[in-house]
Parts: structure tokens; sequence; C-alpha cells
């Protein structure tokens, strides 16, 4: 692997990841980038907060932010050099630190950089197919979702981002980045890593030595692996501290920076045990990258083999949890790769073998049958590098085309899971591993969004007309894209950003319907009680679509197999074209456990259909959350009739989803600013609205099934 630089993308002025070579290739000449500044400075300003009205509303005593000098004060992903920092100065935009002087008391970012949502617990359904497979091999990703510096916390003003959604196939993401010019230990942002968990996928962040033709520097490698004066590791310390304090899980450590030795190799070795011990407590994981061997030099052996298994299991036990097989792989190399882990004591499947598809995506063919062979047992697992290629190569990076490439890379061409194609060359994940499901307690409720969006929509309407981006407000999506079932032509089915109930996508069913079709949502296991009810929120576009709801009480007999549903009317009052909520009682299916659930569309009469889901919830009843408390605007940077604020608040006791922003202007209307799951939030760019003397600010709690509290109110005055 190595360096990935950046451009701009003269579409969308975002910044772009540049393709970054494979390992061993040559390197191209360096690209130049572009990037906007950092906070220059502070100065004086004034910020003033608003005591919020109405029952359950906070009030909080006044106070005053400090005013920047220029207008950017984004807040970024963090990433460090080990100890010393290059010679010379850093490019635009490119701040320098020193990961061991790092304090979390002392990071200006580390509200807007800590996750908060914990890795949940998941299970395997009942495979969609009979080839994939659960208890094999697994997958990871080296996904880079933005360049090195400058990638923000928090998302962005824009749709065109790489949302991944497929999360079921995944069992870990590794947030690849880091670069000689910029910092080459970069820790993920908060949310990937929220979005992550929300599915019980684990989030590492790289630690990336170059190579020396792309500016590597074998000091950095000796910075990593220093020791005290009582051989302790700082650095190791310092790493496990990070991922703690900004609730990742854990370090993909790629040593590429060749001219070592032995003795370095040993420390290496060292080094990586106490990244273990200082991260065990933590549930903290390490994925080493076949690069470095025990010579101390870089040789990428494509295998675990005598030269590389140190730092994998070594005479004293573990010291990486996985090792991630270069592409150099053959599938003799992966075959006794996978025989060596088990005379070590360890599992075939603790290893990624690299599948490059960052150039050609699905049009990749690696040589499938070394890695997970259809006849007979996977040999090892796989990690994909790049996959945000579903995004990258397109000429339309609208949401709609994004998602329609990326449903095709996880499921396949047929874009249905349980009727995966045949004879084609890419094995698409839904045909290879078996999906897992988080959806596993009450109550549940989904309303399809990707975490971006072309608007933003709250009850139906549009509270925001910005693009945006952030995946921390994604929703739990079913993991299998689509599952259809009729006797008669297939309606498409996908998520769509033309309209939506929340957020800022819905799921459209559209095309002929010629017979009842029946639409998979979510594989659960959720314990059902008298008081239990399935709430739907629809648009029926198209008119005269009968509606019903399944939901499984049993599993599936066996692989491949239909899931058995028992279906249930949904009523709703009224008609017309507009959003109708039908709530379903389930007391009939009390004290049972919910399998799957899915809807059923009929048409009456003929013609084709276009009828959107916006909400789908299973609940024993509805609790508002508490109101956060404290909302306070922490810095300000004006440019005249603009500012970009820096707010935060205090959590709201009990259950919380995440937190939502809403500016209230002076007519009265609210408009919504941007969401996070933690506490504290950056908001570039607010116009000023005529001359109102403060714009008023309101911070809501949004519980599990998007029932929000009270605000918290605060202002900036102008």
């Amino acid at each position: 692997m190595s360096e990935t630089d950046n451009a701009v993308d003269a579409r969308s002025g975002a910044p772009d990841p540049v393709p970054a070579p494979r390992p061993g290739s040559a390197p191209g000449s360096p690209r130049p980038t572009r990037r906007g500044l950092l906070l220059a400075g502070a100065g004086a300003g004034a910020g003033a907060l608003l005591g919020a009205s109405g029952p359950g509303a906070v009030a909080s005593a006044a106070t005053r932010a400090p005013l920047a000098a220029a207008v950017d004060q984004a807040p970024y992903a963090s990433y460090w050099f080990p100890d010393s920092l290059p010679a010379g100065s850093p490019g635009a935009g490119i701040v320098w630190r020193s990961l061991k002087q790092w304090r979390p008391e002392s990071d200006p970012d580390l509200a807007h950089n800590t996750a908060t949502v914990p890795l949940a617990a998941r299970f395997t359904p009942v495979a969609a197919n009979t080839t994939a497979r659960a208890g094999q091999a697994r997958i990871s990703s080296l996904v880079s979702f933005g360049p090195t510096a400058g990638n923000p916390s928090q998302g962005g003003p824009s749709a065109d981002y790489y949302a991944l959604t497929h999360w079921a196939y995944l069992d870990e993401l590794v947030f690849w980045g880091g670069s000689s010019g910029e910092g080459i230990v970069l820790a993920p942002n908060a949310p990937v890593v929220d979005a992550a968990h929300r599915n019980g996928v684990r989030v590492l962040g790289n630690v990336f030595l170059p190579p020396v033709a792309y500016g590597g520097d074998l000091r950095w490698t000796r910075d990593l692996v220093q020791q005290d004066s009582l051989g302790r590791f700082p650095i190791a310390e310092k790493l496990a501290e990070v991922a703690a304090t900004y609730g990742f899980d854990g370090w993909f450590v790629n040593a590429e920076t060749d001219g070592g030795d032995s003795e370095l190799a040993t420390r290496m070795r060292g080094f990586l045990r106490a990244l273990r011990a200082a991260g065990e407590s933590k549930g903290l994981r390490i994925t080493w990258y076949d690069a470095m061997n025990s010579t101390g030099r870089v040789g990428w052996r494509g295998a675990l083999d005598q030269l590389n298994q140190d730092f994998f299991e070594d005479r004293q036990g573990k010291v990486s949890d996985t090792l991630f097989v270069d592409f150099r792989w053959s599938a003799g190399s992966l075959a006794s790769s996978g025989t060596l882990a088990g005379q070590l004591g360890r599992g075939r499947y603790e290893l990624w073998a690299g599948v490059d598809v960052e150039s050609a995506g699905w049009n990749t063919d690696p040589g499938w049958d070394a890695i997970v062979p259809r006849g007979r047992d996977h040999v090892v697992s796989y990690g994909f590098y790049r996959p945000e290629w579903t995004r990258n190569h397109l000429t339309d990076r609208s949401p709609g085309a994004f998602h329609a490439a990326d449903d095709r890379f996880w499921t396949g061409e047929s874009l249905d899971p349980s009727r995966p194609a045949t004879g084609s060359a890419w094995r698409a994940p839904a045909t290879v591993v078996a999906d897992r499901s988080t959806v596993t307690a009450l109550p549940f409720a989904t309303t399809f969004n990707t975490g971006h969006g072309v608007r933003w929509y709250e009850d139906g309407a549009v509270t925001s007309s910005t693009p945006w981006n952030h995946l921390g407000l994604q929703d739990r999506l079913p993991g299998r894209r689509w599952v259809v079932q009729s006797s008669d032509a297939r309606p498409a089915v996908t998520l769509d950003f033309a309209d939506a109930w929340r957020g800022g996508s819905s799921l459209l069913v559209a095309g002929a319907l010629g017979a009842p079709a029946t639409v998979g949502l979510h594989a659960t296991r959720l314990p059902l009680t008298g008081a239990s009810v399935l709430e739907l929120v629809y648009r029926d576009e198209s008119g005269a679509v009968d509606v019903e709801v399944g939901v499984a009480v049993r599993e599936p007999s066996k692989p491949g197999a239909a899931v058995p549903y028992t279906w249930l009317k949904a009523r709703t009052p009224g008609g017309g074209q507009g959003w109708r909520t039908a709530r379903v009682p389930l007391s009939a299916l009390a004290g049972k456990t919910a399998y799957g659930l899915a809807v059923r569309l009929t048409r009456i009469g003929s013609g084709s259909v276009r009828w959107r889901l916006g909400s789908l919830a299973v609940a024993d009843g509805s609790e508002r959350p508490a109101a956060p408390g404290g909302a306070r605007v922490d810095a300000a940077a004006r440019e005249a009739a603009k500012v970009s604020l820096r707010l935060s608040w205090q959590r709201a006791p009990g259950a919380v989803r995440h937190y939502e922003l809403h500016r209230v202007l002076p007519d009265g209307t609210r408009r919504f600013l941007g969401g996070t799951c933690g506490t504290a939030l950056y908001v570039p760019g607010l116009e000023r609205s005529g001359q109102e003397a403060r714009t008023a600010l309101e911070v809501r709690a949004v519980g599990e099934l998007f029932t929000v509290s009270e605000p918290a109110g605060t202002a900036y005055t102008w």
C-alpha cells in the first residue's frame, strides 16, 4: 500500500482522494493539494445564550464566544506523526502534530471527534441464499473517506460522499489514509464510527509508515517503537488512549518504510505487545499489514510464513488479532497461510487476503477460488482495498447513482441476494458471506436515512434545502438489498432521495405490479409483547395499492428458503397521495419473537405503482427523550453577514439516538442546520436573516423512535 494524496473535485469543490498506487509500484509525480485555511487566530466577539421557552425547555446563562479572525474554524479528523516532525513547513491547511505530545484535555476538537454509539451486538440470520456461509470467511474494508488533512469531523454540506450502507457483510473497517506530508497516524472521524457501531462493525485507525519512495523516513518507525528508561512504549500507550478516548476499536499497523534490521523488528514486536496490553481492557484490536518482516526489512510476502509469523503469533502468544496479507498472494500461498495459522493455534479466517478494487470495482477478478471457493470451505478471509470505487468511478455522483452502484457491488448483478447471479466473474459479498443484523431489541425504528441527501425532511416537510452528509445520522437499513418475491414481474426497489418522511431518503417501490410483491426488510430478533405495535408511514403516489405488513415468528427452514411471514393488514384512515400512518397491533403475537419484517403490496386495478415507505417502527410504547442542557456558542468566526459557529450542550439524561440543531427564523420558521450523536457541532457559513439582532438556535434530543425533546436554546448575537 502507499500514500494517498488528494485533489479537489471540480464538480463539488470537495476534497477527493486520488487513487493510490499498489504496493511495489513505481511512484508517480506528486499531485498538488488545495485546501481551505484552518483557523488562523482568535479575537474578540460575542455570542449570547437565549433561554428556551415552553415546558421542559432548558434555559442557560449568558456567555460570550470568542470570535476567530478567519472564517474557517472547522474541526477535522485527527492525524499525527508519532513524535518528531518533518523538516520544513507544512503545506496550506496542514497542521503537523506530535502524537507523543497529545493530551485529551488540550485537544480543541475532541468533542467533535468523539464517537458515542457503542458497538452493537449482532446475530446471523438464516442465509438468503445457499452460497453465503456463516462462520467462515469474513470481510474487512480499507476505505479513504477523504484526505488526511481537512477531512471534516462531522460531515458537511454535500451529498457527494461515500455513504456506505452495506454493513451487514463487514466485520472490520479501516479508516485508510496518512501521508508523509501531512501525518502518518490517522484517527477515524466520529460519524463513520457511530454508523459502523450501530451496525456491529469495528473501526480501526491507521498507522502508516510510508515507503521511502513516498517520503517515508525510518526515523518515524523508530519514533513509533521508542522505549523510555523503564522499557515502556509511550507511543503504544498514546495509541490506546486515543482509541479509547475517541471511541473507536483499535489500529491497523502498516510498516512499509524499508531499511530496518532485526533489532528494529524485535522492537516493533515489543511495541505491538505493548499496544495490545494497553488496549486489552478496552477491547481494542490490532491488524498487522504484511510488509515489514522479522529481518526488519520490507518484503511483502503475500502470505503468512516464517518471515512474518512473529508479528501475528510468537512463542509468547498472540501479537496481532488479524493479519492483512499483501496482494502478492497466490492460491498456494493462501492455502499454506491457512495451514500455518492453524499450526500456530490461530484461525485461518484471522487472515485477510488483500483484494484491490480501487481501479476496477466489480470488474476485479483476483482469483476468487483461492480465497472463497464455491465447492469447499473458504480458505481465508479477505479485505477490500478502496471499495469507495463505487462512488469515485461515477460521472453522475448523485446519491441515487451512488447507491445503485454500491448495491451492485455488494449484492451482485441480480440486485437480489435471494437470487444471486450465476456465471458472473464478480463474487459479490452477498453471495459469499452470511449477512448480520443488530435489530434485537425494542424499540426499533428506521426512516431509511442513508446518512446523506439533497435535502433534510421532518414529518414529510423540507426543513433544509442544503445537500448534506453525516454518517452518524444514518439509520439501520435492511441488510439484504433487495429480496423481492412475486409471481409476476419484479418491481424496482431503491433508496430514493426525491422525497422522505425524515432525514434524506426513503424506500421506493416502483414499476409494474401484476401480482402481489413481497419486499423483505429487516432480519430481526425482536421479543414481542401484548403492547407491541408496528407502525408504517408511507406514501402511495400511484393510488390504489393495498398494503400488508409481514412479521415472521419463525425462521426459514434452510438457507435460501422463503421467510415465513404472518401477514397483517395495514389500514390507514383517509386517502390521497400524502403521507399516511398505519398502526398495526401485534398483541396476537405476544410472547413470540419477530425474526423478520416485510411489506406486501397488491395493486388494486392495473398499471404501474410508485409506493414510498418513509418510516418503520416496532415498539411497546412511545416516550419523548429528555431535553439536553447548557446549550451555548463556544466560538464564532464572522465575515460580513455570515458566521461559522462551534456549539456545545450537555448530554440529555436517558437514551438518546442523536441531537439536532435548528435555527429559528424571525418569522418563527425552524430551519435544520445539522445533527450529531455527540454534544458539540460545527455550523459553517450561517447567514444573517435581514437585520436580525440575534440568530436563535435550538438543540433537541432525538430518541430511538425519532421522537424529539423540548429544546435547549441559545443564540448568536450579530
